[in-house]
């Protein structure tokens, strides 16, 4: 977010400009907008084109850390809206960060799951390639286990 704060005295920017500040498309911050993800922003007297401000794009940089820990638009339009609330939805955005935190666990679960896989894969190759007939078999078995795992973690 420093770049976004440790800006020039530049106050207003067009959508394009606010994109590549922010590292979003213009689409994403049409979409955040006309979802309820991003308050309004405000608009031109003449052209009627969106015009943001420095707090808009704070705005649209904090939803963008939210989107990259995977976190739903919907999740992101309560998050937002119990921000404007203050104290009072305090333990309701704990509640909210708390079940993204579970997910990204379980995600993480079943990536390390994964990549133990090709870890195993791996070690099965080079066991192939040194010729070590009773590795290869060893780690034929423990891949068919981890298989299964796999298996039963992509239907939960």
């Amino acid at each position: 977010m420093d770049g976004v704060t440790a800006r020039t005295t530049r106050s207003t920017y067009s959508i394009k400009e606010a994109a590549a500040l922010t590292g979003l498309p213009a689409s994403t911050l049409r979409y955040y907008e006309a979802s309820g993800v991003i308050s309004p922003v405000g608009r031109g007297e003449s052209s009627k084109h969106r015009v943001y401000d420095e707090g808009d794009l704070d705005q649209i940089m904090w939803v963008a850390c939210l989107a990259a820990t995977g976190m739903s638009v919907s999740d992101m339009r309560t998050y937002v809206a119990n921000g404007r609330l203050g104290p009072s939805a305090a333990g309701e955005q704990v509640e909210l960060l708390a079940a993204q935190d579970q997910r990204l666990a379980q995600e993480l679960e079943h990536i390390a799951l994964r990549r133990r896989y090709v870890q195993l894969k791996i070690d099965y190759w080079q066991a192939v390639e040194a010729g070590d007939a009773d590795r290869t078999e060893l780690l034929s078995g423990e891949a068919r286990v981890l298989a299964d795992e796999l298996k039963r973690t992509r239907t939960t």
